[in-house]
This record gives structure tokens, sequence and C-alpha cells, in this order.
């Protein structure tokens, strides 16, 4: 959600860093250009204005000035005022789910927003992470099938949704729902209510007639960060009629400009709770003011991205492939596992995307079409092989390699594409294996948890050794314009 904005300060901060030392007028001219780059991601003006000053005094101090680093003080101190902006240093607040149960969750916003989905999605990270019984309730009468989505995503995650009963009003469901959630044993309960494509008189005189009702803990307010101001004014409007206790961003995965994520804190004062980032009921992460500041500034999450890989890597498969890869073994059963994992967390661009100075390869990753297409299809090839051609590449020749192409629905270059990336990832195994690889790859991308060495490297910018990305042969990805693997 942040590209644009993150390769234009880029550019600006190149600038400053590349200095010895920094004039008054060096700093204006750069904070003109992030005010700009801050405009067109569509922040709102007020809180451009008000970022720009608080950035402005503390870049002209004495302590820049004599810094022996002044462009990368300036950085530090633009890295601090956009954490501010976004909800300060605390930790990410948590829910309120912690009182005499049932504990309420009230979903509000307009109709589109995905407020359905992030129900769902709740619903599932209460249930898988916080260990709490949940029930969904969809008050939603008027969209039609909105009963039944909730009703379908609540079998696919194995979270119980209330029974649909026809031609029952919300306020009557709410009063159901909450009977249900009592009797159930339920921990928490989740409304889900109506939205209209605008704001009405109607649906906000509802909306507070179940708020009054359910006396829910948390009302959220889920917003669409693709609609920019449009979303900071809903949030406005909605606020100056429902209790909101915190907000929910839908499609960050977008390539929305990120003005609404830097506004809506500023300007509603309601802290972001969370942000959905795809369509999968797993794709919902704490919103966190520190990483996003250092996402946007092209510094990465490392922690996220750890974060990611324990929840979704089986540890298990995880160990039996370490010890595997130890004794310098690799065939295209594990590395089908590990083209799995990396979907899961994220695919190559979600990954590459939380690395810190990723986003300088942008041109490249974008010519190379580093998409979940590209691994899937990496994955039908393998499933082409035999049994025996999976444990043992060695006997893939150029006609088994005209089979295995057919059968996968693709060129025969890409076969020998994959066979090379195999190649480069079974070296990096017996590299590791004889303890000559000092960062053992994240999960999915072809090894264990990095050592705290390596993270504590990732985390200060340095390149790793011999130039390559974690769990990838150095030099690069393979097959990946400009680098020294050639595909």
């Amino acid at each position: 959600m942040f590209e644009a904005l993150t390769e234009r300060l880029g550019g600006v901060f190149d600038k400053l860093t590349g200095r010895g030392a920094l004039s008054e007028a060096d700093v204006d001219a750069a904070l003109r250009e992030v005010r700009v780059a801050l405009l067109e991601a569509d922040v709102a003006l007020p809180v451009v204005k008000d970022f720009i000053a608080k950035v402005r005094v503390g870049a002209v101090g004495e302590a820049v000035v004599k810094s022996v680093k002044p462009g990368q003080q300036v950085v530090k101190i633009v890295h601090d005022a956009l954490v501010d902006m976004l909800g300060g240093d605390a930790e990410p607040e948590g829910l309120r789910v912690h009182g005499e149960p049932p504990n309420v969750i009230m979903m509000a916003g307009l109709q589109g927003s995905g407020k359905t989905t992030t129900t769902a999605k709740l619903a599932l990270r209460l249930t898988k992470t916080d260990k709490r019984r949940v029930l969904m309730a969809s008050l939603d009468v008027r969209r039609p099938a909105a009963m039944e989505q909730l009703a379908t995503l609540g079998k696919s995650i194995g979270v119980d949704v209330l029974p649909i009963v026809a031609g029952q009003p919300p306020a009557e469901i709410t009063k159901r729902a909450l009977t249900a959630a009592r009797l159930g044993g339920h921990d928490v309960l989740i409304l889900d209510t109506a939205g209209r494509t605008s704001i009405d008189e109607e649906m906000m005189f509802e909306a507070g007639e179940i708020a009054r009702i359910a006396r829910p803990g948390e009302v959220l307010l889920v917003a669409d960060s693709l609609t920019g101001q449009d979303a900071v004014e809903t949030a406005k409007r909605f606020h100056e009629r429902l209790p909101l206790t915190g907000l929910v961003l839908t499609r960050t995965d977008g390539d929305g400009r990120g003005g609404a994520a830097l506004s809506m804190r500023a300007v509603t004062g309601l802290p972001i709770k969370f942000l959905g980032a795809g369509e999968r009921t797993d794709a919902l992460e704490v919103f966190d003011a520190r990483r996003v500041a250092g996402r946007i500034l092209g510094r990465g999450d490392i922690v996220g991205l750890v974060e990611k890989a324990v929840e979704q890597v089986d540890r298990d498969e995880a160990e039996k492939l370490a010890k595997k890869m130890a004794k310098g073994r690799f065939d295209f059963d594990d590395m089908e596992k590990q083209l799995g994992q990396l979907i899961q967390i994220g695919g190559l661009k979600g990954v590459m995307g939380m690395l810190p100075g990723v986003g300088k390869l942008k041109s490249q990753i974008s010519e190379a079409q580093l998409d979940d297409k590209v691994l899937r299809r990496q994955i039908g090839v393998i499933r082409s092989m035999t049994r025996a051609e999976r444990a043992k590449p060695d006997l893939i020749n150029g006609r088994r390699r005209a089979r295995i192409a057919k059968g996968a629905g693709v060129e025969v270059v890409e076969v020998n594409r994959l066979l090379k990336m195999h190649r480069n990832m079974a070296d990096m195994a017996k590299a590791m294996g004889k303890g000559k690889m000092p960062f053992a790859g994240m999960p999915g991308m072809g090894g264990g948890m990095p050592s705290p060495e390596a993270l504590k490297q990732l985390g200060s910018g340095r390149a790793l050794p011999g130039g390559g990305l974690p769990g990838l042969p150095s030099g690069g990805l393979p097959g990946l314009p400009g680098s020294n693997k050639k595909s």
C-alpha cells in the first residue's frame, strides 16, 4: 500500500544521507519534497502540515547540525514523527475481551468495506491466537445473501454462527445473539452490522440501537483503505454517532497510496487496531505503528516476517527439513514444501516487501513478475514428476523434461529454470551441512528460522554476505533480472 510513498521518500533520503553536512536550506528542500510525497499519497493536508512542522523543529536543531551523520539523523526524526502520527511508540492495543462473557465486539462500516470478511478474520484470530470461544451473528437483513456469507465463512474456519431466522429485525437478532452466546458458553460475540453505500440516518439509528442493546466493549469501524480521504471522512462521521473504539483498515495489500492509514489516527484520535491484507481468513495483522513506519521508510519488518513464519510454518516439518539439510540433502519434495510455505507467509512479493532495503529492487521484482501464480506453477511442475524423479533429480534427462513440461502445461524452459533453482538450493543445503552458511534462511525460503546474528544484521540494513537474500544463494534470487544467478 505504501510502495509509491516509500519510493519517493527513499529518493529524498538518499540525497540527504549522501552528504557529509546539512544546512538549514538542505533540510527545507528535503522537507518540501517530503510534503509533496505525503500529499500525493493522499494524506490529509492538516496532518501533513503538523507533520512537517514537527519534523522541521528537530531536523534543523543543533543535534543534527553537529551529528557525525546528519542525513541519518534526519531520517530517524522523520521515522519518529511517523510513529507518533500513526499512534505512538506504545505496544499495539489489544481487544477488550477479558470481562464477563460474552464480550461483545460490534463491527460497523459502509457496504463493501469488508465488514463480513473482517468479522470472520477476527473470529479466527480470537479462536486460534487467544483461545476464545467465539459466536458470530449477522445483523445485515438487507444485503442479499449477507447472512449466508457469514454462515459459510464460519463453517470454513470452524467458528459458531447464530442460526438465521427469516424476517427478524436487527434489534431482535441482537437480543437472540446475546442469549445464545450466554447459553452456549461463548467468550466473545461478534456482531456484523449492515452497511450502506453511503451514511444515512436510518443506518446510524439502527447501529445506535444495536450498540444500546448489546453494550459492546469494542465498536470497530471497518474502512477500505483504497478509498483514501473518503475513508477518513467516513470515520469522522461514524465517530460522531457511535462510541467507536478502534479502526480496521482493509485492502492494505492493494495499490492505494496509503494516505488513509496515515491520516485516520491523527484526524479521529482512534487507534488503528488491525490491517486486512488479502481475502484469506488468516490475512489479518495487528497494527503496530513502529513496524508500519519502518515499512514506509524502506526498513522492512523483520519481526512481522518472523511472526508470520512462526504462525504459518509447521514446526515439526521445519525441524525435519533442517535435519535433512544439515546432512546436505534437498530433493523436489522438500522444494515443494518450501514453495508452499512461502505462499502461506505472503508469497515472494509479500516476504520481500518486509525485508530492509528491498524496495530499491522494485523494478527487478516487477520485471520478474514474482507472484503466487509463478510459485503455484512451479509446484505444478514438481507434481508432474514421478516419485523417483523428485527424490533423484539427476534422473531427469531431456526426454523426461519434455514429459514433465507437457504434464504441467508449461514450456520446457520453465522446467529447466526450476531444475537450476533446485540445484542452487541443493548447493546451499550442502553448504549449510558443512557449516558454511552464516544465515539459515527464512521458513519457506530454503531453511529454518534465522539466527539472532542474522536478524541483527538484517535489522541494521546491511547486506548479507555475498549480497544474497535470506535463505537464497548469495547474489540474489535465481531467475531474478540483475542477479548473478542466471535463470
